[in-house]
């Protein structure tokens, strides 16, 4: 196990993200390449989960297209994510808030977190 350690430590370019946990509400600017242009296209949604640990961490943010609600998966070390920005902390009481995606209108609001520095 250290020498996994070491390989992602070395090899793996470190980004610099703002601390989040399940619960908030973020916004993932990410790289997407159509043909031979880029461009920037951002998720914002509320983190239901985050997974792992160092290089081999993810976390899966839900948000709702109209009706629909849409989920997506991002590794922390892709390399087209740009920047993540946390907009609101929430409070909740799990580290993995599953049950988020059976709750619809009013019941689906997550309160606000405040943090003393």
């Amino acid at each position: 196990m250290d020498l996994l350690k070491y390989v992602q430590d070395k090899y793996i370019p470190k980004k610099e993200f703002p601390e989040f946990k399940a619960g908030d509400t973020i916004t993932v600017y990410y790289e997407i390449r159509e043909g031979n242009k880029t461009r920037t296209q951002f998720f914002k949604g509320v983190v239901i989960q985050v997974r792992g640990t160092g290089a081999t961490k993810t976390f899966t943010i839900r948000k709702m297209s109209g009706d629909i609600g849409v989920e997506r998966v991002f590794p922390i070390n892709m390399p087209a994510l740009q920047k993540i920005e946390v907009d609101r902390r929430g409070k909740v009481r799990r580290a993995r808030i599953y049950y988020f995606r059976n709750l619809r209108g009013k019941k689906a609001r997550i309160k606000d977190a405040t943090f003393k520095k």
